[in-house]
């Protein structure tokens, strides 16, 4: 998710003389932060809407309207409905969660509308489900052991600043899996080929690999004398962010399974391993836990070791 836009720091009230260009500093950073957050929030629906329109093409149709619009519209509703509790309730408890539940209903109510589901739509659901089961209960269960997840302690008080979080969490779901929803609600059937073999056989080793790295890294932090530590052990002494790697590698399986039944402007539904990549690597997840690394653990030379001779992200065998 986004970083924080901290403006105005340095601003200081010392006395009552300064109180007020401190407060209008504050206002007007807190006027820029709305503005980047609708901003943020238009930009999503903007994709969110070009999304559903390409992979609508080719789409089975429900009443009239394609099955892929249909359904992919469901993540975005449900972060909405409960976005609105959770700003009430300023509680972010529930926003993994709702991403999992989201994946699921998605597979559920295409599955109901789909009259002709063949083997390879109920591979792309059982991927899907499984991915979304495994990671959702890890998730929740995980914030709610720790009560809090701190990237949400100042976003939760504010408006649109949780608004934009959640609505990037129906872009989230939607992105991810079109092109597995693609496949799903197409007017196209294809027998399974090597093409699909290799994206489940993809799909299996990235969610072993996610499935590993959380693992370990759980079982790394239970240990009274790691904390305050980082991991350096186990898969993670061969990519500093291996689950990432899974996540990526996963997804990529799915759309290789989807591929055969895409045509025309549902290719572009394919885009969604390559922004799953792009998200976790340039937006939030690597880029901002490296800059949390670097401030914790930057001048311990042990870290320095690891963070120079261990990819980013890539899997590769431990030196020596």
């Amino acid at each position: 998710m986004p970083h924080p836009i901290f403006i105005g720091e340095g601003v200081k009230a010392d006395n009552n003389k300064n109180k007020r260009p401190f407060k209008s500093a504050l206002m007007q950073g807190q006027k820029m932060k709305t503005t980047h957050t609708i901003i943020g929030i238009l930009v999503s629906l903007i994709l969110g809407g070009a999304m559903l329109f390409v992979g609508s093409q080719g789409s089975l149709m429900h009443d009239g309207v394609a099955l892929f619009a249909l359904c992919g519209a469901i993540g975005f509703i449900l972060h909405w409905a409960i976005f609105l509790p959770s700003f009430a309730f300023q509680t972010e408890h529930y926003f993994d969660l709702t991403g999992s539940i989201s994946y699921i209903t998605t597979v559920i109510a295409a599955v109901y509308l789909n009259p002709d589901m063949d083997l390879r739509d109920l591979i792309i659901c059982a991927m899907i489900v499984i991915w979304a089961v495994r990671l959702g209960s890890f998730l929740f269960w995980r914030i709610k052991k720790d009560g809090e997840d701190k990237r949400f302690k100042v976003m939760k008080t504010r408006f649109t600043w949780f608004l934009m979080t959640w609505t990037l969490g129906g872009l989230w779901v939607l992105m991810t899996m079109a092109a597995g929803l693609a496949a799903i609600t197409s007017d196209t059937s294809s027998p399974l080929g090597i093409m699909a073999f290799l994206g489940m056989a993809l799909w299996v080793f990235g969610l072993t690999i996610e499935v590993m790295a959380d693992t370990q890294k759980t079982r790394f932090r239970k240990q009274p004398e790691n904390q305050g530590r980082f991991i350096s052990t186990g898969i993670w002494a061969w990519s500093r962010h291996p689950n990432y790697f899974g996540e990526i590698t996963l997804w990529a399986g799915v759309a290789l399974v989807a591929l055969p039944v895409l045509s025309g402007w549902q290719l572009v539904t394919m885009i969604s391993p390559i922004f799953v990549y792009l998200l976790l690597t340039r937006v939030s997840g690597i880029t901002m836990l490296e800059a949390i690394a670097e401030k914790r653990w930057g001048k311990d030379p042990e870290f320095i070791a690891y963070r120079d001779a261990t990819p980013a992200l890539m899997l590769r065998k431990p030196r020596g």
